[in-house]
């Protein structure tokens, strides 16, 4: 097995894996990036004890505990009992966070980084709205955004998700309940700014016109584009994770006139080459030790059901993080 194999390339650190997160793979977008494989690389984000070290390996050493997310061009997929990974994707991980919490935190951690950091600027005073907080990675950005002193306005798709949001602390300013159909998100969220709108705004997907492809959740529960336009402030950021997102030019016009701007939340990016997504990945895991960042996790699974767990998230039916534990 790999346990026996050397670390043949000098920057490689060699992981005794102890929990692994599924996320969504995009496979369409993969191949896109030039990424077309064979094999797909899945459960990418990896908790585990370094066993052995490259010669030029300088930031850890055998024992350390880690965490990292695999890159998209990895031969790797962390579904296994040892993985080798290049030590630029890896962060030590704090003693008092548990193995599953790590695994199942870092990628949307980093995810609620990107959004509120680099794409939009989260401050005190500001009020940011997360469509469907309850998801895994809308829990973090809550998180993350109430820590930084924003108010945070969030949609929930069923009963079940607007209790969650309820419980939460610190409190989220509104709980806007979008299941019925019948919520006018827009006004609702006008209605708690004072008319003035919301600065920083992080779909789940958007509505366009055509038929929605089966990557996102019910259409009906998805806003309509206008109302997202419609509830920004002037200033505002629109931080969306629609990668087919279509502006006709009224929609141009009426953010030309906000002086609004949207970006898009393709957290593979980082991935590409990024000194700074160590720094990320440290706080993400600062956060979570400080009990910052409490994360939606599922029950973790053995590896023998990993390929079920899969399924279900290629499918987009877990509400949840899945993690397997070793």
């Amino acid at each position: 097995g790999i346990e026996n194999l050397p670390v043949t390339r000098d920057n490689d650190v060699k992981i005794q894996v102890k929990a692994c997160a599924l996320s969504w793979t995009d496979i369409k977008l993969l191949s896109e990036m030039k990424m077309k494989k064979e094999f797909l690389p899945v459960g990418r984000e990896i908790a585990g004890v370094v066993l052995e070290v490259g010669s030029k390996v300088s930031f850890f050493q055998p024992d350390d505990e880690v965490v990292g997310i695999l890159p998209l061009d990895s031969e790797e997929s962390g579904l296994c009992e040892v993985a080798l990974v290049h030590e630029h994707y890896l962060v030590h991980k704090p003693e008092k966070v548990p193995w599953v919490e790590a695994a199942g935190t870092i990628r949307d951690g980093l995810r609620a980084y990107t959004a509120l950091h680099y794409l939009s600027h989260v401050s005190p005073g500001k009020t940011v709205l997360v469509m469907d907080g309850a998801s895994p990675f809308g829990t973090i950005a809550i998180q993350l955004a109430q820590h930084r002193g924003a108010k945070v306005i969030s949609t929930a798709y069923s009963l079940e998700d607007k209790q969650y949001l309820e419980r939460l602390r610190p409190p989220v300013a509104r709980v806007i309940d979008v299941s019925n159909g019948k919520i006018d998100v827009a006004e609702s969220c006008l209605e708690e700014t004072g008319g003035l709108g919301v600065d920083i705004v992080l779909d789940a997907g958007v509505r366009l016109y055509s038929k929605e492809d089966e990557s996102t959740l019910k259409p009906q529960l998805l806003p309509h584009k206008h109302d997202i336009i419609t509830l920004l402030s002037v200033g505002g950021h629109w931080v969306t994770t629609e990668k087919n997102l279509q502006l006709d030019p009224p929609d141009s016009h009426c953010l030309f006139l906000k002086g609004a701007t949207v970006s898009f939340l393709n957290d593979e990016v980082w991935n590409l080459s990024n000194p700074s997504q160590i720094r990320i990945l440290e706080d993400v895991m600062e956060k979570l030790s400080n009990s910052i960042f409490r994360p939606q996790l599922d029950e973790p699974v053995p590896l023998y059901e990993a390929k079920v767990s899969m399924e279900i998230v290629q499918k987009n039916q877990a509400r949840k993080r899945q993690v397997i534990q070793f």
